[in-house]
């Protein structure tokens, strides 16, 4: 989904508080901010890492859980 159209979808105060309960912490400079970083923006990890793996760009080595995120 383009970052255009999750802004015109997600209501950011509600996904800032859906993710603060899956103990996911965002701040921003604005709701807007936090709407277009909406994890429906984003394609599913696992199917991007099955695609590249198949595809043989890359194999498979270790899968890693992010502790933080900073982005500026």
């Amino acid at each position: 989904m383009s970052r255009t159209a999750v802004k015109k979808l997600v209501n950011a105060p509600v996904l800032k508080e859906k993710l603060r309960e899956k103990g996911i912490f965002v701040e921003a400079g604005s709701f807007k901010g936090i709407a277009e970083e909406a994890p429906m923006a984003y394609k599913d990890v696992n199917l991007v890492v099955e695609t590249v793996c198949i595809s043989g760009i890359a194999r498979k080595i270790a899968k890693l859980k992010p502790l933080a995120v900073v982005k500026g």
